[in-house]
C-alpha cells in the first residue's frame, strides 16, 4: 500500500506540475507549430524534445527486457532504431534547402497525389494510435497487474492528465514540457546507474561480456532496426512535425545529435536489464531491479517512466491534432485541435483491454511501412504516382506476413528470436525498391 501511494503521488505531481507550468497558447501557428513571435526552438530544446519524445515508456522497457535476455547486445541492437534520426535528418534538410518542402504531407501530395497523401496520413494515424496504448500499458504494469481494476485505473487517469495539460498549448505545451521532462530522465538515469554499479560484483566488465555477438542472440533484431530506420521515421508525426520547426541547419544539427544521444540512453538503460540478468531475475526487468534495491530506487524507475510516457503521450497528442486540422485541412482551429486530441486519446485506450503486447507496436508498425524507404531515399528521383501505391502496399503485405507468420522458412538464413523479423524486413526492402523503380522502367 505504501509503494502505491507514492506513485500515485508521484503521478499527480508530475502532472499537475506540468499542467501549470504548460503555456496556455491563442494562436494556430504556437498550438500546431510551436512557433511564438515568429521564434522557433533552438538546437538545445530541439534536440531535447527530439530525445525524450522518442524515449519511450515501452522503449526503455523494451531495452532493459532486451538487456535482460541479451545482454549489451540486446540494448544496442534496439538502440539500432535511433538511427532513424540520422536518415530523417538529412533527407528532410536536402527537401528543405533543395526543394522549399515545409512539410511531409506536402511532399507526398505534390510529388504522387491527393490520395496517396491519404493513406500516407492512415498509415502515421495508425503509428499515432499504437503509441496511445503501447506507452501508457507501461504505466499501468506498474500499479497492478495486467487485467486488474488499480492497472486500469492508472493508465486511464495518467492519459486524461497527460491530455489536460496537452490541451492547454498543444505543441508548445509539449515542446516547452519535453524540456524539464529530458532533465528529469537525465537526473533519474544517472541515480539508477550509480545505484547499479555501486552495487557488489557489477561493473563495466559485467555489461561489457553480458552478450554474445551472434544473430540468434541479438544482431537480427539489431540488423533488422538498422533496416527498418530508413522508412520507421518518416511515419512518426512526432519526429517529422519536428522537423519543420526550426532552421534547416538547427534541425539538422538537432537530429545528428538526438541520433547519438537517443541510442545512447538506450543502451545505458538496457544495463538495468543486465543487471537483472547477472542476478538471475525474471519477468520485467525494470520492476524487479527496482523491488530487488527497495523502494527509493522502484520510485525512481517508475518516475523515469511516467516522465518518458508523458513526453511521448504529450507529442502524440499534439501531432495527431496537427494531421488531422493542418495536413488534413479539416479545420485550423484551435479548438478542433483539441477534439482531435480527446478522440485519440480515447480510441487509443481501447486496445489495452485487449492484452497487445509493446514489443510489437514498434517491430510490427515498423515492417508495415518499408514500403515508404524508396519514396524518401529517392525522392528528388522522377516517377509516377504508381510507384508510391505499388511500394507502400508491398510493405503492408510483408507486414502481414510477419504478423501470421506467412512466410517461407527456406527464406530465412539466420536463426533465433527475430529471424523472420530481420529477413522478412530484407526480401521486403528489396521487393520495394524494386517495383518502386518498375513503373519508371516500363514506362522507358
Amino acid at each position: 500500500m505504501k509503494i502505491e501511494i507514492w506513485q500515485w503521488g508521484l503521478v499527480l505531481l508530475s502532472s499537475l506540475a506540468f499542467f501549470f507550468l504548460a503555456p496556455l497558447v491563442k494562436t494556430t501557428d504556437a498550438f500546431y507549430k510551436a512557433s511564438s513571435k515568429n521564434k522557433a526552438p533552438n538546437i538545445f530544446v530541439l534536440t531535447g524534445s527530439l530525445v525524450i519524445s522518442w524515449i519511450f515508456a515501452k522503449s526503455i522497457t523494451n531495452a532493459a527486457n532486451l538487456g535482460l535476455e541479451f545482454g549489451i547486445v540486446g540494448g544496442v541492437a534496439y538502440a539500432g532504431y535511433y538511427l532513424s534520426f540520422t536518415v530523417a535528418g538529412i533527407i528532410i534538410y536536402k527537401m528543405r534547402t533543395q526543394a522549399g518542402i515545409k512539410s511531409i504531407h506536402q511532399f507526398i501530395s505534390q510529388k504522387f497525389g491527393k490520395y496517396a497523401m491519404l493513406l500516407f496520413s492512415v498509415l502515421i494515424a495508425i503509428r499515432l494510435f499504437n503509441e496511445v496504448w503501447s506507452n501508457t500499458m507501461v504505466i499501468g504494469s506498474y500499479f497492478g497487474a495486467q487485467g486488474s481494476p488499480t492497472y486500469y485505473w492508472a493508465i486511464v487517469i495518467f492519459t486524461s492528465l497527460t491530455l489536460a495539460y496537452t490541451l492547454k498549448g498543444g505543441l508548445s505545451s509539449s515542446i516547452f514540457t519535453d524540456a524539464i521532462q529530458m532533465i528529469l530522465f537525465s537526473v533519474l538515469l544517472t541515480v539508477i546507474l550509480w545505484n547499479l554499479f555501486s552495487a557488489d560484483n557489477f561493473s563495466t566488465k559485467e555489461v561489457l561480456y553480458s552478450g554474445t555477438w551472434s544473430f540468434d542472440l541479438g544482431l537480427n533484431l539489431f540488423f533488422a532496426a538498422i533496416l527498418q530506420s530508413f522508412s520507421y521515421p518518416f511515419h512518426d508525426p512526432v519526429l517529422t512535425d519536428r522537423a519543420f520547426i526550426s532552421s534547416p541547419k538547427v534541425t539538422l544539427k538537432s537530429f545528428l545529435w538526438a541520433s547519438l544521444l537517443g541510442g545512447l540512453c538506450i543502451v545505458l538503460f538496457s544495463i538495468v536489464g543486465i543487471y537483472a540478468q547477472q542476478n538471475g531475475l525474471t519477468g520485467q526487468a525494470a520492476v524487479e531491479v527496482g523491488k530487488l534495491f527497495g523502494l527509493v530506487i522502484l520510485l525512481v524507475i517508475n518516475f523515469i517512466m511516467i516522465t518518458s510516457a508523458a513526453s511521448t503521450l504529450d507529442s502524440t497528442f499534439s501531432s495527431f491534432s496537427k494531421l488531422i486540422a493542418i495536413d488534413l485541412k479539416i479545420h485550423k482551429s484551435i479548438s478542433f485541435g483539441r477534439i482531435s486530441m480527446l478522440i485519440i486519446a480515447v480510441l487509443g485506450t481501447l486496445p489495452i483491454f485487449f492484452n497487445a503486447e509493446i514489443l510489437s507496436a514498434t517491430t510490427i508498425s515498423g515492417t508495415m511501412v518499408i514500403g515508404l524507404a524508396p519514396v524518401f531515399l529517392f525522392w528528388n528521383d522522377k516517377t509516377t504516382s504508381s510507384s508510391f501505391y505499388l511500394s507502400v502496399l508491398t510493405g503492408i503485405i510483408f507486414g502481414f506476413l510477419l504478423v501470421f507468420n506467412y512466410f517461407p522458412e527456406s527464406f530465412i538464413f539466420t536463426k533465433g528470436k527475430y529471424a523472420s523479423l530481420l529477413w522478412i524486413n530484407i526480401w521486403g526492402s528489396l521487393c520495394c525498391i524494386l517495383i518502386y523503380k518498375l513503373p519508371l522502367w516500363i514506362k522507358r
